[in-house]
């Protein structure tokens, strides 16, 4: 039996100012914008991409029930030393790359909110 399912189009960040996130997704990340406008809400719809064909991030607003931390999304780069450093060079709050056997090297990064995501080298 089909769902037809066939993928994933966005992944939402929950963020308390949009404002300032959005600056730090473009600016600092290098994200681009795809969509920024208003809802009926008073809030927006921002939608942001990493690069091309890449699953689309959201800047929602967040809620006071929405905690922060690690969110499950790892980000992709072809090479985790110079994506470490430009972060660091941001201001970035960032960890220690972690090269286990058999994994691919990686390491954790914060945004401004708290939000809690993973860079991971691509084979």
């Amino acid at each position: 039996m089909s769902t037809h399912i066939t993928g994933v189009r966005t992944v939402s960040i929950p963020v308390d100012d949009q404002d300032a996130a959005l600056r730090f997704y473009v600016d600092t990340l290098g994200f681009a914008v795809l969509r920024d406008t208003p809802t009926p809400n008073g809030g927006r719809w921002i939608e942001l991409s990493p690069a091309e064909n890449c699953v689309i991030v959201t800047l929602e607003p967040a809620r006071s029930d929405v905690s922060r931390g690690a969110i499950g999304i790892r980000f992709s780069t072809d090479d985790i030393d110079a994506a470490l450093s430009a972060l660091v060079d941001r201001g970035v709050d960032a960890d220690e790359i972690l090269r286990w056997p058999g994994v691919p090297a990686m390491f954790a990064f914060r945004d401004p909110d708290g939000n809690a995501f993973s860079i991971t080298e691509l084979a």
